[in-house]
């Protein structure tokens, strides 16, 4: 079975997100990492092109397992992808208060920080990186 390349890395979250040519992603992108940091009280590590925090171990029916981060963002050139690893069945009323943006299965999509109150986000990384431990001891 293949393993899986996208693993926690010594690549320094600082220079990554300096090396961020927009200046308002890059601006927005520390206020991210900074919330996902109160967030889950865990250290951003790189995870290839994404920053990562804590991380969980999975195994699926198939027998393949590997680790994850709990939460994370990286900063796309169309938005910010911020990964909700729970995903968003029992969030429907955060997301009603969050603001503008897109989801995909774990994916949430913004475009700047304005569009979205943190507060709300806030809320919803932490109970994301909850559930996310209480089902992966």
């Amino acid at each position: 079975m293949a393993e899986l390349k996208t693993k926690p890395g010594k690549e320094s979250v600082e220079d990554f997100l300096n090396s961020i040519e927009d200046e308002k992603k890059r601006q927005d992108s520390y206020i991210i990492l900074d919330l996902m940091k109160r967030a889950t009280q865990a250290e951003p590590k790189m995870w290839g092109s994404m920053v990562g925090f804590g991380s969980y171990r999975y195994k699926y029916a198939s027998g393949h397992s590997g680790e994850w981060f709990l939460t994370g963002f990286a900063p796309r050139k169309k938005n910010l992808t911020l990964y909700i690893m729970s995903g968003f069945d029992n969030y429907e009323t955060l997301l009603g208060k969050l603001g503008k943006y897109k989801t995909g299965k774990a994916c949430l999509y913004i475009n700047k920080v304005e569009d979205i109150d943190l507060n709300v986000l806030s809320e919803l990384v932490e109970r994301s990186v909850e559930h996310m431990i209480k089902t992966n001891p």
